[in-house]
């Protein structure tokens, strides 16, 4: 799906991420944890191709990604939800329009897509709100918005860059149960968090390998998570 082989990242004229080794597996399950500015982003950029490694390798779905030009990096990125901190709507269209912003850039029809728009916005618990604008959104209909706007292409992988990290513990375990939900139906999810309660809380849900960013390296996390 997704690997990285020995890859460095520089920022600021340092090292941010220096030999980084990660596959994503299909169906695979992971949390990417560490200390904030530890590089949690910029790995999840440098797996959907927005960032290029300063040295190593970055495959996507079996391409190389320093053979790829724009077009095949955002064909590439169909297969692949992200779900982004600022969550990123435009504040002068409704709810149901930003979802299917995805659908007209991809050249499919949104109209065609109703009836999975729909399903969509009921899934995350957002049909009432569905003609409201996103500053009329709380900080948890905005993160459910999020999610179902990454998934509304049918993605294979989806990365979610602390996705509950604006929103109270109740909403934090209703977005955990979507993402699990998500990966039982065999998506392959990555989440990008601080919060080690969210971690230990899906333990009993799925089983999720922890990594942790550490001076630079990525690690598998020990049993104190």
């Amino acid at each position: 799906m997704i690997e990285l082989q020995n890859v460095t990242h520089s920022y600021g004229g340092g090292e941010l991420l220096s030999d980084i080794t990660l596959r994503l597996q299909p169906g695979s399950f992971h949390f990417l944890t560490g200390p904030s500015g530890a590089g949690k982003s910029t790995l999840l950029k440098l797996c959907y191709g927005e960032l290029r490694p300063a040295a190593g390798n970055v495959q996507l779905f079996g391409r190389d990604l320093g053979d790829m030009d724009r077009d095949a990096i955002a064909h590439a990125r169909r297969r692949i939800g992200v779900v982004h901190q600022d969550c990123q709507f435009l504040d002068h269209l409704p709810l149901r329009d930003n979802l299917a912003l995805p659908l007209a850039v991809s050249d499919r029809d949104p109209a065609a897509e109703q009836g999975n728009l729909d399903e969509l916005l009921s899934w995350v618990g957002l049909s009432a709100r569905a003609g409201a604008r996103p500053p009329e959104l709380s900080g948890g209909e905005r993160q459910r918005a999020a999610l179902a706007r990454a998934v509304i292409m049918a993605p294979d992988v989806v990365l979610a860059d602390e996705p509950t990290g604006n929103v109270d513990w109740d909403m934090s375990q209703r977005l955990l149960t979507l993402l699990v939900e998500l990966n039982r139906m065999g998506k392959t999810i990555l989440i990008a968090t601080h919060d080690l309660a969210l971690i230990r809380a899906a333990k009993s849900q799925v089983a999720a390998r922890v990594l942790r960013i550490k001076d630079r390296q990525l690690q598998l996390a020990g049993a104190d998570l």
